[in-house]
């Protein structure tokens, strides 16, 4: 096994810090990562955000819409 498969006690090494030996021969700067992260994470909780609204506004749509609506008939042979 390799430097990268095996801590200094010969354990296998945890996948977080692999994760970091990676980033960091790769020359990514951790803070750089974290920042891109924040941004992804808070434009899922703004997209959560905008579909949570529009279901209010449908949900108010059809109670207001549908109180003065009549169903079609429909003739089934």
């Amino acid at each position: 096994m390799s430097r990268r498969e095996k801590g200094q006690g010969g354990t296998p090494l945890r996948a977080c810090c692999m994760i970091s030996e990676l980033l960091e021969e790769s020359g990514i700067d951790r803070e750089h990562i974290r920042r891109v992260r924040r941004q992804v994470l808070q434009g899922i909780i703004l997209l959560c955000q905008w579909q949570l609204d529009r279901m209010d506004e449908a949900r108010e749509r059809s109670a207001t819409a549908g109180a003065g609506r009549k169903g079609r008939s429909i003739a089934v042979d």
